[in-house]
Protein backbone atom coordinates (compact mmCIF):
# COMPACT_ATOMS: atom_id res chain seq x y z
CA UNK A 1 0.00 0.00 0.00
CA UNK A 2 0.84 3.47 -0.69
CA UNK A 3 2.09 4.80 3.39
CA UNK A 4 2.30 8.51 4.20
CA UNK A 5 4.81 6.95 6.72
CA UNK A 6 7.81 8.02 5.01
CA UNK A 7 6.58 10.89 3.33
CA UNK A 8 6.90 14.41 4.98
CA UNK A 9 4.04 16.52 3.64
CA UNK A 10 5.48 19.84 4.97
CA UNK A 11 4.14 23.01 3.09
CA UNK A 12 1.52 20.54 1.10
CA UNK A 13 -2.29 21.14 0.68
CA UNK A 14 -3.28 17.49 2.00
CA UNK A 15 -6.84 16.38 0.77
CA UNK A 16 -7.45 13.85 3.40
CA UNK A 17 -10.94 11.87 3.29
CA UNK A 18 -11.60 10.58 6.76
CA UNK A 19 -14.45 8.74 7.83
CA UNK A 20 -16.43 11.04 10.48
CA UNK A 21 -20.10 9.45 10.49
CA UNK A 22 -20.26 9.28 13.82
CA UNK A 23 -23.56 8.39 15.93
CA UNK A 24 -24.83 11.49 17.22
CA UNK A 25 -27.68 11.69 20.08
CA UNK A 26 -31.13 13.87 20.17
CA UNK A 27 -28.78 16.87 21.29
CA UNK A 28 -26.42 16.46 18.40
CA UNK A 29 -23.91 14.82 20.50
CA UNK A 30 -21.66 12.32 19.22
CA UNK A 31 -22.33 8.89 21.31
CA UNK A 32 -19.28 7.01 20.11
CA UNK A 33 -16.26 8.60 18.79
CA UNK A 34 -14.32 5.40 17.33
CA UNK A 35 -13.44 6.61 14.02
CA UNK A 36 -12.57 10.21 14.94
CA UNK A 37 -10.12 9.01 17.57
CA UNK A 38 -8.69 5.83 15.08
CA UNK A 39 -7.79 8.45 12.11
CA UNK A 40 -6.04 11.01 14.48
CA UNK A 41 -2.48 9.10 13.88
CA UNK A 42 -2.88 10.50 10.65
CA UNK A 43 -4.03 13.64 10.96
CA UNK A 44 -1.51 14.31 13.84
CA UNK A 45 1.22 13.00 11.52
CA UNK A 46 0.65 15.50 8.87
CA UNK A 47 -0.12 18.40 11.81
CA UNK A 48 4.17 17.41 12.57
CA UNK A 49 5.20 17.34 9.32
CA UNK A 50 3.72 20.84 8.86
CA UNK A 51 1.06 20.18 5.99
CA UNK A 52 -1.77 22.19 5.45
CA UNK A 53 -4.68 19.45 6.11
CA UNK A 54 -8.19 20.15 4.53
CA UNK A 55 -10.38 17.29 6.18
CA UNK A 56 -13.15 15.89 3.78
CA UNK A 57 -15.95 13.91 5.74
CA UNK A 58 -20.01 12.91 5.48
CA UNK A 59 -22.34 12.44 7.97
CA UNK A 60 -25.47 10.75 7.28
CA UNK A 61 -27.60 10.41 4.32
CA UNK A 62 -28.90 13.94 3.59
CA UNK A 63 -30.62 15.35 0.14
CA UNK A 64 -29.28 18.07 -0.40
CA UNK A 65 -28.25 21.11 2.95
CA UNK A 66 -29.77 19.81 6.08
CA UNK A 67 -28.86 21.38 9.08
CA UNK A 68 -29.16 18.10 10.89
CA UNK A 69 -26.44 16.39 9.26
CA UNK A 70 -23.76 19.23 9.66
CA UNK A 71 -20.70 18.17 10.42
CA UNK A 72 -20.22 21.53 13.18
CA UNK A 73 -20.38 18.77 16.17
CA UNK A 74 -17.41 17.03 14.91
CA UNK A 75 -15.81 19.80 14.25
CA UNK A 76 -16.60 21.39 18.24
CA UNK A 77 -14.80 17.91 19.39
CA UNK A 78 -11.90 18.09 17.32
CA UNK A 79 -11.22 21.18 18.70
CA UNK A 80 -9.70 19.81 22.27
CA UNK A 81 -7.92 16.97 20.43
CA UNK A 82 -6.15 18.71 17.58
CA UNK A 83 -6.18 22.63 18.84
CA UNK A 84 -7.49 25.26 16.41
CA UNK A 85 -9.78 23.83 13.63
CA UNK A 86 -11.39 25.73 10.86
CA UNK A 87 -14.58 24.89 9.95
CA UNK A 88 -16.72 25.76 6.70
CA UNK A 89 -19.89 25.86 5.82
CA UNK A 90 -18.78 26.42 2.36
CA UNK A 91 -16.91 23.89 0.22
CA UNK A 92 -16.18 25.18 -3.28
CA UNK A 93 -15.61 29.00 -4.24
CA UNK A 94 -13.21 30.88 -4.66
CA UNK A 95 -13.23 32.34 -0.96
CA UNK A 96 -12.65 28.33 -0.10
CA UNK A 97 -9.92 28.17 -2.06
CA UNK A 98 -8.41 31.21 -1.01
CA UNK A 99 -8.99 29.98 2.78
CA UNK A 100 -7.23 26.65 2.58
CA UNK A 101 -4.16 28.70 0.29
CA UNK A 102 -3.94 30.94 3.05
CA UNK A 103 -3.93 28.30 5.64
CA UNK A 104 -0.80 27.96 7.57
CA UNK A 105 1.86 25.28 7.94
CA UNK A 106 0.40 22.57 10.09
CA UNK A 107 -3.34 23.94 10.31
CA UNK A 108 -6.23 21.87 9.67
CA UNK A 109 -9.59 22.84 8.24
CA UNK A 110 -13.14 20.53 8.01
CA UNK A 111 -15.05 21.25 5.01
CA UNK A 112 -18.94 20.81 5.34
CA UNK A 113 -20.51 17.50 4.70
CA UNK A 114 -19.41 16.63 1.71
CA UNK A 115 -23.00 15.02 0.71
CA UNK A 116 -24.55 18.09 0.64
CA UNK A 117 -23.25 18.09 -2.57
CA UNK A 118 -25.23 15.62 -4.50
CA UNK A 119 -22.35 15.15 -7.28
CA UNK A 120 -20.61 13.16 -4.19
CA UNK A 121 -22.34 10.19 -4.23
CA UNK A 122 -22.61 10.08 -8.45
CA UNK A 123 -18.51 9.96 -8.40
CA UNK A 124 -18.86 13.25 -11.11
CA UNK A 125 -15.81 13.99 -12.22
CA UNK A 126 -15.99 17.75 -13.05
CA UNK A 127 -17.28 18.10 -9.23
CA UNK A 128 -14.08 16.36 -8.19
CA UNK A 129 -11.66 18.06 -10.31
CA UNK A 130 -13.43 21.07 -8.68
CA UNK A 131 -12.27 19.82 -5.57
CA UNK A 132 -8.93 18.67 -6.31
CA UNK A 133 -8.04 22.18 -6.86
CA UNK A 134 -7.85 22.44 -3.24
CA UNK A 135 -5.00 20.31 -2.39
CA UNK A 136 -1.85 19.23 -3.65
CA UNK A 137 -1.73 15.32 -2.64
CA UNK A 138 -4.52 13.37 -1.52
CA UNK A 139 -5.02 11.02 1.15
CA UNK A 140 -7.65 8.18 1.97
CA UNK A 141 -8.22 7.46 5.56
CA UNK A 142 -11.66 6.43 5.09
CA UNK A 143 -12.18 2.57 5.29
CA UNK A 144 -15.72 2.69 6.42
CA UNK A 145 -16.62 4.95 3.01
CA UNK A 146 -14.39 2.95 1.06
CA UNK A 147 -16.86 0.68 -0.43
CA UNK A 148 -18.63 3.53 -1.94
CA UNK A 149 -17.98 4.84 -5.41
CA UNK A 150 -18.18 8.30 -4.42
CA UNK A 151 -16.42 11.39 -5.66
CA UNK A 152 -14.19 11.97 -2.35
CA UNK A 153 -13.28 8.47 -1.65
CA UNK A 154 -12.67 7.92 -5.24
CA UNK A 155 -12.95 9.98 -8.32
CA UNK A 156 -10.58 12.54 -6.21
CA UNK A 157 -7.91 10.19 -6.73
CA UNK A 158 -7.63 10.52 -10.72
CA UNK A 159 -6.95 13.67 -10.04
CA UNK A 160 -3.08 13.11 -8.01
CA UNK A 161 -1.82 10.72 -10.20
CA UNK A 162 2.01 10.77 -8.23
CA UNK A 163 0.62 12.12 -5.22
CA UNK A 164 -2.21 9.72 -3.29
CA UNK A 165 -1.95 7.78 -0.83
CA UNK A 166 -3.42 5.59 2.40
CA UNK A 167 -3.66 6.99 5.87
CA UNK A 168 -2.48 4.84 8.94
CA UNK A 169 -6.24 3.76 9.65
CA UNK A 170 -6.68 2.40 6.08
CA UNK A 171 -3.09 0.48 6.16
CA UNK A 172 -4.05 -0.69 9.56
CA UNK A 173 -7.88 -2.13 8.28
CA UNK A 174 -6.12 -3.70 5.38
CA UNK A 175 -3.50 -5.16 6.99
CA UNK A 176 -5.83 -7.04 9.66
CA UNK A 177 -8.46 -8.18 7.22
CA UNK A 178 -5.85 -9.84 5.41
CA UNK A 179 -4.41 -11.55 8.44
CA UNK A 180 -8.76 -12.56 8.89
CA UNK A 181 -8.41 -13.74 5.59
CA UNK A 182 -5.40 -15.14 4.60
CA UNK A 183 -4.51 -18.64 6.24
CA UNK A 184 -6.42 -18.01 9.15
CA UNK A 185 -6.28 -20.34 12.35
CA UNK A 186 -8.98 -23.23 12.89
CA UNK A 187 -11.61 -23.69 13.68
CA UNK A 188 -13.34 -20.14 11.97
CA UNK A 189 -16.11 -18.82 13.05
CA UNK A 190 -18.45 -16.12 11.84
CA UNK A 191 -21.03 -14.54 13.95
CA UNK A 192 -23.67 -12.65 11.73
CA UNK A 193 -26.33 -10.98 12.86
CA UNK A 194 -28.83 -8.12 11.63
CA UNK A 195 -32.49 -7.58 10.62
CA UNK A 196 -32.59 -8.95 6.64
CA UNK A 197 -31.05 -11.79 4.77
CA UNK A 198 -30.86 -10.04 1.53
CA UNK A 199 -28.38 -7.39 2.99
CA UNK A 200 -25.96 -10.20 4.50
CA UNK A 201 -26.23 -13.46 1.77
CA UNK A 202 -23.33 -12.53 0.13
CA UNK A 203 -21.13 -12.20 2.91
CA UNK A 204 -22.69 -15.09 4.06
CA UNK A 205 -22.31 -17.18 1.32
CA UNK A 206 -18.58 -15.76 0.96
CA UNK A 207 -17.56 -16.93 4.43
CA UNK A 208 -18.62 -20.29 3.06
CA UNK A 209 -15.15 -20.92 2.19
CA UNK A 210 -13.43 -20.00 5.34
CA UNK A 211 -15.66 -20.80 8.39
CA UNK A 212 -15.99 -23.83 10.14
CA UNK A 213 -19.43 -22.49 11.92
CA UNK A 214 -21.03 -19.71 11.59
CA UNK A 215 -23.80 -18.45 14.01
CA UNK A 216 -26.31 -16.28 12.85
CA UNK A 217 -28.74 -14.23 15.19
CA UNK A 218 -30.39 -10.36 14.57
CA UNK A 219 -33.98 -10.61 13.13
CA UNK A 220 -32.57 -12.39 9.81
CA UNK A 221 -32.87 -15.61 11.90
CA UNK A 222 -36.80 -16.03 11.68
CA UNK A 223 -36.69 -16.10 7.72
CA UNK A 224 -34.05 -19.25 8.37
CA UNK A 225 -36.84 -20.39 11.40
CA UNK A 226 -39.70 -19.67 8.82
CA UNK A 227 -37.62 -21.62 5.60
CA UNK A 228 -37.41 -24.51 7.73
CA UNK A 229 -41.52 -24.48 8.68
CA UNK A 230 -41.03 -23.19 12.06
CA UNK A 231 -43.82 -20.70 13.65
CA UNK A 232 -42.18 -17.11 13.87
CA UNK A 233 -45.33 -15.09 14.81
CA UNK A 234 -44.97 -11.87 14.26
CA UNK A 235 -41.44 -11.60 13.97
CA UNK A 236 -39.71 -9.75 11.19
CA UNK A 237 -39.43 -11.98 7.88
CA UNK A 238 -38.42 -11.96 4.55
CA UNK A 239 -40.92 -13.93 2.50
CA UNK A 240 -39.34 -13.67 -0.63
CA UNK A 241 -35.99 -14.57 0.71
CA UNK A 242 -37.32 -18.22 2.51
CA UNK A 243 -35.77 -20.30 -0.61
CA UNK A 244 -32.40 -18.09 -0.73
CA UNK A 245 -32.07 -18.98 3.04
CA UNK A 246 -32.83 -22.50 2.58
CA UNK A 247 -30.76 -22.48 -0.32
CA UNK A 248 -27.65 -21.54 1.59
CA UNK A 249 -27.99 -24.05 4.58
CA UNK A 250 -28.10 -26.67 1.52
CA UNK A 251 -24.95 -24.92 0.16
CA UNK A 252 -23.51 -25.01 3.84
CA UNK A 253 -23.97 -28.59 4.87
CA UNK A 254 -22.73 -29.66 1.36
CA UNK A 255 -19.35 -27.60 2.34
CA UNK A 256 -19.41 -28.98 5.70
CA UNK A 257 -19.34 -26.09 7.14
CA UNK A 258 -22.22 -25.96 10.30
CA UNK A 259 -24.60 -23.78 10.80
CA UNK A 260 -26.07 -22.52 13.84
CA UNK A 261 -29.37 -20.97 14.36
CA UNK A 262 -30.71 -20.45 18.14
CA UNK A 263 -32.30 -22.73 19.94
CA UNK A 264 -34.58 -20.84 22.12
CA UNK A 265 -35.81 -16.84 21.06
CA UNK A 266 -36.81 -14.47 23.84
CA UNK A 267 -40.16 -13.24 22.38
CA UNK A 268 -42.26 -9.54 23.22
CA UNK A 269 -45.78 -8.44 22.90
CA UNK A 270 -44.78 -5.60 21.39
CA UNK A 271 -41.55 -3.18 20.21
CA UNK A 272 -41.08 -1.57 23.86
CA UNK A 273 -38.26 -2.33 26.61
CA UNK A 274 -40.82 -2.92 28.52
CA UNK A 275 -42.85 -5.32 26.55
CA UNK A 276 -43.98 -8.18 28.03
CA UNK A 277 -41.60 -10.77 27.45
CA UNK A 278 -40.62 -14.59 28.05
CA UNK A 279 -38.44 -17.60 26.33
CA UNK A 280 -39.88 -20.06 24.49
CA UNK A 281 -38.17 -22.78 21.97
CA UNK A 282 -37.66 -21.26 18.62
CA UNK A 283 -40.44 -23.37 17.06
CA UNK A 284 -42.82 -22.20 19.27
CA UNK A 285 -43.63 -18.54 18.87
CA UNK A 286 -47.00 -17.84 19.45
CA UNK A 287 -49.04 -15.54 16.91
CA UNK A 288 -49.58 -12.57 18.73
CA UNK A 289 -45.64 -12.53 19.87
CA UNK A 290 -42.64 -11.18 18.04
CA UNK A 291 -38.61 -12.36 18.22
CA UNK A 292 -36.45 -10.15 20.00
CA UNK A 293 -32.88 -11.81 20.94
CA UNK A 294 -31.72 -15.07 21.13
CA UNK A 295 -32.27 -16.96 24.39
CA UNK A 296 -30.22 -18.29 27.24
CA UNK A 297 -29.92 -21.72 25.81
CA UNK A 298 -28.65 -20.29 22.72
CA UNK A 299 -25.92 -17.98 24.02
CA UNK A 300 -24.72 -20.81 25.78
CA UNK A 301 -24.47 -22.79 22.67
CA UNK A 302 -22.67 -19.96 20.73
CA UNK A 303 -20.46 -19.41 23.74
CA UNK A 304 -19.31 -22.65 23.58
CA UNK A 305 -18.36 -22.74 19.37
CA UNK A 306 -16.31 -19.06 19.98
CA UNK A 307 -14.42 -20.95 23.15
CA UNK A 308 -13.24 -23.54 21.30
CA UNK A 309 -12.60 -21.18 17.98
CA UNK A 310 -8.94 -19.57 16.80
CA UNK A 311 -10.43 -17.42 14.42
CA UNK A 312 -13.51 -15.10 14.91
CA UNK A 313 -15.65 -12.54 12.81
CA UNK A 314 -18.51 -11.04 14.31
CA UNK A 315 -20.68 -8.54 12.33
CA UNK A 316 -24.33 -7.89 13.56
CA UNK A 317 -25.93 -7.87 16.82
CA UNK A 318 -28.02 -11.05 17.96
CA UNK A 319 -31.09 -8.64 18.82
CA UNK A 320 -32.40 -5.54 19.80
CA UNK A 321 -29.36 -4.91 22.09
CA UNK A 322 -29.81 -0.81 22.34
CA UNK A 323 -33.25 -1.87 24.69
CA UNK A 324 -31.72 -3.61 28.16
CA UNK A 325 -34.30 -6.13 28.15
CA UNK A 326 -33.12 -7.73 24.75
CA UNK A 327 -29.72 -7.03 25.48
CA UNK A 328 -28.53 -10.73 26.74
CA UNK A 329 -27.75 -12.37 23.56
CA UNK A 330 -25.20 -9.85 22.09
CA UNK A 331 -23.62 -9.10 25.44
CA UNK A 332 -22.97 -13.21 25.78
CA UNK A 333 -21.27 -13.23 22.31
CA UNK A 334 -19.51 -10.00 23.29
CA UNK A 335 -18.20 -11.67 26.87
CA UNK A 336 -17.51 -15.05 25.03
CA UNK A 337 -15.88 -13.33 21.94
CA UNK A 338 -13.36 -11.76 24.12
CA UNK A 339 -13.03 -14.92 26.51
CA UNK A 340 -11.67 -16.86 23.16
CA UNK A 341 -9.44 -14.08 22.68
CA UNK A 342 -8.04 -14.17 26.23
CA UNK A 343 -7.47 -17.78 24.98
CA UNK A 344 -5.52 -16.99 22.25
CA UNK A 345 -7.83 -16.68 19.63
CA UNK A 346 -7.78 -13.73 16.87
CA UNK A 347 -10.78 -11.91 16.81
CA UNK A 348 -12.51 -9.13 14.51
CA UNK A 349 -15.49 -7.27 15.48
CA UNK A 350 -16.88 -4.60 12.66
CA UNK A 351 -19.87 -2.51 11.48
CA UNK A 352 -21.67 0.08 13.47
CA UNK A 353 -23.87 -1.70 15.91
CA UNK A 354 -21.00 -4.30 16.72
CA UNK A 355 -18.56 -1.84 17.45
CA UNK A 356 -21.42 -0.25 19.43
CA UNK A 357 -22.20 -3.31 21.30
CA UNK A 358 -18.36 -4.54 22.24
CA UNK A 359 -17.78 -0.65 23.66
CA UNK A 360 -20.94 -0.43 25.43
CA UNK A 361 -19.70 -3.68 27.67
CA UNK A 362 -16.18 -2.37 27.55
CA UNK A 363 -14.97 -5.17 25.59
CA UNK A 364 -13.33 -3.50 22.51
CA UNK A 365 -9.36 -4.01 24.04
CA UNK A 366 -10.14 -7.67 24.95
CA UNK A 367 -10.29 -8.33 20.98
CA UNK A 368 -8.06 -8.33 18.76
CA UNK A 369 -9.21 -6.17 15.96
CA UNK A 370 -12.32 -3.81 15.86
CA UNK A 371 -12.87 -2.72 12.73
CA UNK A 372 -14.15 1.00 11.27
CA UNK A 373 -16.21 -0.28 8.95
CA UNK A 374 -19.08 -2.46 9.22
CA UNK A 375 -20.14 -2.76 4.62
CA UNK A 376 -16.69 -2.07 4.21
CA UNK A 377 -15.25 -5.07 6.16
CA UNK A 378 -17.88 -7.05 4.74
CA UNK A 379 -17.63 -6.32 1.32
CA UNK A 380 -13.72 -6.31 1.45
CA UNK A 381 -13.97 -9.88 2.79
CA UNK A 382 -15.96 -10.86 0.07
CA UNK A 383 -14.09 -8.99 -3.13
CA UNK A 384 -10.24 -8.93 -1.28
CA UNK A 385 -10.70 -5.05 -2.47
CA UNK A 386 -12.82 -1.65 -2.17
CA UNK A 387 -13.45 0.73 -4.42
CA UNK A 388 -11.55 3.36 -2.45
CA UNK A 389 -8.24 0.94 -2.53
CA UNK A 390 -8.43 0.55 -5.93
CA UNK A 391 -8.36 4.27 -6.72
CA UNK A 392 -5.30 4.84 -4.73
CA UNK A 393 -3.41 1.88 -5.98
CA UNK A 394 -4.06 2.48 -9.89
Amino acid sequence: MKSIKDINFKGKRVLLRVDFNVPLNENRQITDDTRIMESLPTIKKLVADGAKTILIAHLGRPKGFDEKYSLQPVADYLKPLLGKIHFLSELLDDKVLDMVNNLQEGEIMLLENIRFYSEETKGDEAFAQRLAKLGDCYINDAFGSSHRNHVSTCTLAKFFPDNKYFGFLMEYEVTNLKKLMQNPKKPFTSVIGGSKISSKINILKSLLSISNNILIGGGMVFTFLKAQGKHIGNSLCEDDCLEIANDFLRTAQEKGVKIYLPADIVIADRFANDADRLTVSADAIPDNRMGMDIGERSAVIFWEVLLQSKTILWNGPMGVFEMSNFAAGTKAIAEATAAATDRGAFSTVGGGDSVAAINMFNLGNRVSFVSTGGGAMLEYIENGTLPGIDAVIR
